[in-house]
């Protein structure tokens, strides 16, 4: 084999890691015909079927599988090639930081300023979605790092580490001054606002409501903290839960009153990244920090 199109093996590659023709179409702004006839043009230069159907999903044969192998270490190296090439020739060193959408921003944006060097040279992007769809954008090198409530599991996705950086017990709240204080039977009496269920906390919470025997009345859902405050301070006779941390944080704000605590539930905070990064300046300096205070 003399000559590779590696046009063609990238967009095997593309559709090998998104997992149908029509999604990695859409990542490359091409037609579903265009990027086909461009893996029919490559299996005709292997001489061999790259690809197979497994429902509405496609992946790639034995053959396909090993061309794959291949692919991904290339162009994994490409994209840290360009990464070292940003890093090294911009004035602002750019750091992506991907934010999961549960997480205390308060927090956050405490945990992002120990990134900062104290000459100010680094230019910050960060970008909110699920835990799920950040990991999607980091393993394709869209994202430097990410900001999360639960770790990466290696074996599912390798190449990408995790470390935790502290975590905060959750707490219910009340705007409004509440005489009765039956913790936990008040949560089967007032309307509560917790955290979506789609997100972990939210699933540890409703678990949590099981084990306790709790109906609990559930007004809302919420995946940001700062948004379901503000929707209680419209609803005075509703509870809240946060991380209890929280209080400190706005009580300059206003006066919240703690309900009762969920010892056994905790909002964790995790950086993963992507091993090229280990050695980003930004990534060191999130890792080496200690944030024991912020989170007491």
């Amino acid at each position: 084999m003399s000559h590779l199109n590696y046009n063609h093996l990238y967009y095997f590659w593309m559709v090998c890691k998104q997992g149908s023709v029509t999604k990695a179409a859409d990542a490359l702004f091409l037609t579903p015909q265009t990027v086909t006839g461009q893996i029919k043009a490559l299996e005709e230069r292997v001489d061999g079927k790259l690809t197979k159907r497994n429902g509405r999903s496609v992946e790639p044969t034995e053959l396909g599988q090993l061309i794959f192998k291949y692919a991904d270490r290339m162009f994994g190296l490409s994209y840290e090639m360009l990464d070292i090439v940003n890093y090294s020739q911009r004035s602002n060193l750019l750091f992506d930081v991907g934010v999961a959408d549960a997480l205390s921003k308060r927090l956050v944006s405490k945990i992002l300023m120990s990134t900062v060097p104290e000459d100010n040279s680094i230019h910050l992007r960060c970008f909110e979605s699920t835990h799920e769809m950040l990991l999607e954008q980091l393993s394709q090198h869209k994202l430097d790092i990410i900001l999360s409530d639960c770790p990466v599991d290696s074996s599912q996705s390798p190449g990408l580490f995790s470390k935790k950086l502290g975590e905060s017990h959750m707490s219910f709240f009340s705007i409004g001054q509440i005489k009765e204080n039956e913790f936990p039977a008040i949560l089967e009496k007032r309307k509560l606002l917790i955290p979506g269920s789609r997100t972990a906390m939210g699933r540890k919470v409703l678990q949590w409501f099981d084990r306790q025997g709790l109906t609990p009345n559930i007004l809302g859902e919420f995946d940001d903290v700062a948004l379901m405050k503000a929707f209680a301070s419209y609803h005075n006779d509703a509870l809240f839960l946060a991380p209890t941390v929280y209080q400190s944080e706005v009580e300059k704000e206003f006066p919240l009153q703690i309900v009762g605590h969920l010892d056994e539930i905790r909002e964790e905070y995790y950086v993963i990244f992507a091993e090229r990064m280990i050695q980003h300046p930004a990534v060191k300096n999130i890792c080496d920090a200690d944030y024991s205070e912020l989170f007491e």
